[in-house]
């Protein structure tokens, strides 16, 4: 469970160059994610150059670890592979996205989740920059890298957020 404790959001990167074997072990963990229907929506742009990941940090406010980072994997759903069921399909994606994640802090590395679907303005310039037909979502960017700074436990368990058998806050 250390990576579930030592993973951070990382927005800083060093010029060290990540290693195929690492990003491949990456996008292996994000295909391990559950998928309803076992559907298995996902599919995945890697981007390594300099420009594209520049270009990436300019599509969102919060998008700028792209440009910083030595790889960004863009994750995409295939919403022809939901067309039965696509309820779950934001669920199944963010799994991938979440083991991605782990696996780069098993890595030695830092990364992080930035966020474009369902905000349809970064959808579209994405969607454009890379000529994704209709059917492909571009759900978000996990940028990562050899961090700056070490990711380090933070401890968040907050015993006021549970309950057991009912909910038992009252309106605030």
């Amino acid at each position: 469970m250390n990576s579930i404790f030592y993973r951070r959001s990382i927005r800083n990167f060093t010029d060290k160059d990540v290693e195929c074997e690492k990003i491949e072990r990456i996008l292996r963990a994000a295909m391990q994610a559950p998928s309803a229907h076992n559907f298995k929506p996902w599919e995945f742009i890697v981007v390594e150059s300099e420009k594209k990941k520049n270009d990436i940090s300019k599509m969102s406010p919060y998008a700028t670890p792209a440009g910083k980072s030595k790889i960004s994997i863009i994750v995409l759903g295939n919403t022809k592979l939901v067309e039965k069921d696509d309820m779950w399909l934001q669920q199944d994606l963010g799994a991938a996205v979440q083991n991605m994640l782990l696996q780069i802090v098993e890595e030695g590395l830092g990364g992080v989740w930035l966020g474009f679907y369902p905000e349809m303005e970064r959808v579209e310039k994405m969607k454009k920059y890379f000529n994704l037909p209709e059917h492909i979502i571009p759900f978000g960017v996990v940028a990562f890298g050899y961090s700056n700074e070490e990711n380090k436990f933070i401890d968040r368990y907050d015993e006021t957020k549970i309950n057991f058998e009912n909910y038992f806050r009252e309106s605030e």
